[in-house]
């Protein structure tokens, strides 16, 4: 129930933050920028999903996180920091339901190919292995930049890394940067993805992909 709840707060919040940045109402810069925007429009809309007194939603921004055992790919430590942490619960009956998002901004003018397509799947890895705190959690990637979304052919060394428009992922498939000093170690992801891009005429393109976590809580 409360799954259903948080991801008509995040569908709404994202398709209101498309249309304000590419209507010029709201402009953004950084990935620090976009962070404090979306989370802004989720607060708002978050508030009107709770229908009942013993109920609450709660968002918090940089959210510091512990493994109890392993380590994160990403930063090869015990922590990490999750960019934004909704949840609804009921404080009378403790149930709960905790989503991760993680965000990237990538502009033109700051090209830096192709590790920031490693790192979108690097993102996905860590959303898969945020189960220990959260029940699923979404990627959204926005961009200027048509390399990302349309572009005809990447390196075959790096390859791999595709998240372009209409692109697949398949569940276990090893995904390996090629070149004489790699980017990162190879990125095996657990589950099936399809990317669809949101697209203006002009403007910021938008993706936003659900990832589902490998533990429960």
């Amino acid at each position: 129930m409360y799954k259903d709840r948080l991801n008509s707060i995040i569908d709404l919040s994202f398709n209101c933050l498309y249309e304000k940045i590419n209507g010029g109402l709201i402009t953004i810069e950084n990935e620090a920028s976009l962070q404090l925007h979306l989370s802004l429009i989720m607060k708002s809309f978050g508030e009107q999903f709770i229908f009942r007194k013993n109920e609450l939603f709660s968002i918090e921004l940089e959210k510091p996180v512990v493994l109890s055992e392993g380590t994160f790919s990403k930063s090869n430590s015990l922590k990490a920091r999750i960019d934004i942490f909704i949840s609804i619960e009921n404080i009378k009956t403790n149930e709960k339901t905790n989503c991760a998002i993680e965000l990237k901004f990538f502009k033109e003018s700051n090209h830096r190919e192709p590790n920031n397509r490693y790192d979108v799947f690097k993102d996905i890895q860590n959303l898969e292995n945020y189960g220990e705190f959260s029940n699923f959690g979404y990627l959204i990637v926005a961009t200027d930049h048509e390399h990302y979304i349309s572009h005809n052919k990447y390196s075959k060394n790096t390859a791999d890394f595709d998240f372009r428009n209409d692109s697949k992922y398949k569940a276990h498939t090893k995904l390996e940067y090629g070149t004489t000093k790699p980017h990162g170690e190879p990125i095996t992801l657990n589950y099936n993805y399809d990317f669809s891009w949101k697209t203006p005429v002009n403007g910021i393109s938008f993706l936003l992909l659900e990832v589902n976590s490998t533990k429960k809580l």
